[in-house]
């Protein structure tokens, strides 16, 4: 759904614009409001990315956080919902919706609804939501919903909840560049000591160092 190709315009807004965005996404997710200055710095550039079909970007450090559609709300991008899984409703889908989910199809409510599937009836239509799927640990898709929550249960039929970003779509991908280069330099400065030192248990430190840091960044 999004490449880096397809950005229209990045610019690096006005402090006034810069607080106004911040205030909203604190607004929306309520749980950020700690780690908000980590962030969202206010003294760090932040920049925003104009893209195909109304889509945009908020972006520090060259790294894309949020991303909300016309004016709609701003949502997070997965890797900072993993960061942080508590600041969003969730729904589950049952194990047969998840590859549809991973194809970028929208979720049906039966999906939802039925044995495996989990909905959280104080959820509204037109919010965004954390799709988790049955068996799994970790949200898979942010969704935006189409009806509420108790609209779902009770109509049971047709499209519950838009895919706006799912694991390994474009937007995802984004940031794979950077996490290889952070894994290259990590693990050829532990193999740098280890050929130096020759050591048995500097190459075991190594090897789990590696581990730990491809698990943290789901690569």
């Amino acid at each position: 759904r999004f490449s880096l190709e397809e950005v229209s315009s990045q610019n690096q807004v006005k402090t006034s614009v810069q607080r106004r965005i911040r205030q909203s996404i604190q607004d929306e997710y309520p749980g950020l409001e700690t780690v908000m200055e980590d962030l969202l710095p206010k003294k760090s550039p932040l920049i925003v990315v104009k893209c195909p079909n109304h889509l945009t970007l908020v972006v520090v450090n060259n790294v894309p956080l949020f991303f909300c559609i016309r004016d709609g709300p701003y949502m997070p991008t997965l890797r900072l919902l993993h960061q942080y899984p508590n600041i969003m409703k969730r729904f589950q889908v049952d194990r047969g919706a998840i590859k549809f989910v991973f194809s970028g199809a929208n979720i049906m409510c039966p999906g939802l609804t039925s044995p495996g599937g989990v909905l959280d009836e104080e959820v509204d239509a037109e919010r965004p939501v954390a799709i988790y799927a049955e068996g799994k640990q970790h949200a898979l898709a942010i969704g935006f919903t189409k009806m509420s929550a108790k609209d779902i249960k009770s109509i049971n039929k047709g499209i519950g909840v838009d895919n706006m970003h799912y694991l390994n779509d474009g937007l995802w991908k984004v940031l794979i560049p950077s996490c290889i280069e952070l894994i290259k330099g990590f693990v050829e400065t532990l193999l740098n000591r280890f050929l130096k030192e020759r050591k048995a248990n500097v190459y075991k430190m190594c090897i789990a160092c590696l581990f730990d840091v491809v698990c943290r960044w789901n690569c």
